[in-house]
């Protein structure tokens, strides 16, 4: 058996397509065809069916399916270790929440280039539906969501924990003196956001609107940092996530707001897809992530 024909095999399963994967490794589609056919063969099981163009795992398909990232894993491992004196390179990939990007590269990153040369990495920002989508076909090789408590065995959580979330006003608003603020008062004022269905806007809006209650923004944006500048000069109130805004809290320029009886519950948590196998550099770029985004630093579960 070739493990290259495995390999391939694998990629057709994750994109459900022939010819997508022929594009993902640079093949021909006769070629990409051939080599699943080779092992259909060995196998004397059809695995995959093709009807009307879309390409389905059989039954025996998704048992393939199992060993083959066992045989993946272990041929990458035995690499691994063969290479384990020398520097290590390679490339890992991370999607993440926008808000996020921020913290994780602008004060610590260059330390880990410094420690870690050879690994180059690529941040992705996406909405949580969007990461789950890019880690479900290996697009990406671990996650770091800002969004409810995600309960899935499919996934191995690295490190998570509960993120404060404050509706905030500049020093100078009317609202940062009251000490309660009912959520009717707030709605009609001036809001700045980040983009609509990110996150924790989506969950901030979802409970607006089982009180019948919605929030017109005058601005939308993705920056954060842009948010809580516009916020500090009494542009506009907001709703983002308290290690957001604690930098201009401190400094005494952002205020957070009482309101009354709005709760809503935001984790973060770094994961990574069952099957995937961790390779050194991609433990270091987990290790990185645990040690710059979270307050409690605990044991990377391999």
């Amino acid at each position: 058996m070739d493990i290259k024909n495995l390999i391939t095999f694998i990629h057709v399963a994750e994109l459900n397509s022939f010819t997508k994967a022929a594009e993902k490794l640079g093949f021909s589609q006769s070629t990409v065809s051939f080599q699943v056919k080779q092992l259909e063969t060995e196998f004397n099981s059809q695995l995959f069916e093709r009807i009307n163009r879309t390409v389905v795992l059989t039954e025996q398909g998704r048992k393939v399916l199992r060993y083959a990232y066992q045989i993946r894993q272990m041929t990458q491992e035995l690499e691994e270790n063969m290479q384990e004196d020398q520097l290590l390179t390679g490339h890992i990939r991370l999607a993440m929440a926008d808000s996020l990007c921020n913290s994780l590269l602008s004060e610590h990153f260059d330390t880990f280039r410094r420690q870690y040369p050879g690994i180059t990495l690529k941040v992705i920002a996406a909405g949580t539906e969007e990461m789950f989508r890019l880690i479900n076909h290996n697009e990406v090789d671990a996650i770091l969501t800002l969004d409810n408590h995600i309960y899935n065995t499919e996934y191995v959580i690295v490190q998570e924990e509960k993120v404060g979330m404050h509706f905030v006003a500049g020093k100078d608003s009317s609202f940062s003196t009251k000490s309660s603020i009912s959520v009717q008062e707030l709605v009609s004022q001036p809001f700045i956001l980040t983009e609509k269905d990110m996150s924790y806007r989506r969950l901030m809006e979802e409970k607006l609107a089982g009180m019948s209650l919605e929030i017109q923004p005058i601005l939308e944006i993705g920056s954060t940092n842009l948010i809580c500048s516009l916020v500090e000069q009494g542009i506009g109130l907001s709703f983002l996530p308290d290690y957001v805004t604690e930098k201009g809290v401190r400094a005494g320029k952002i205020k957070y707001l009482e309101v009354d009886n709005f709760e809503i519950e935001i984790w973060k948590q770094l994961l990574y897809h069952r099957d995937k196998w961790i390779s050194p550099q991609m433990e270091s770029v987990l290790r990185y992530c645990v040690e710059t985004e979270f307050s409690y630093i605990g044991i990377i579960k391999n």
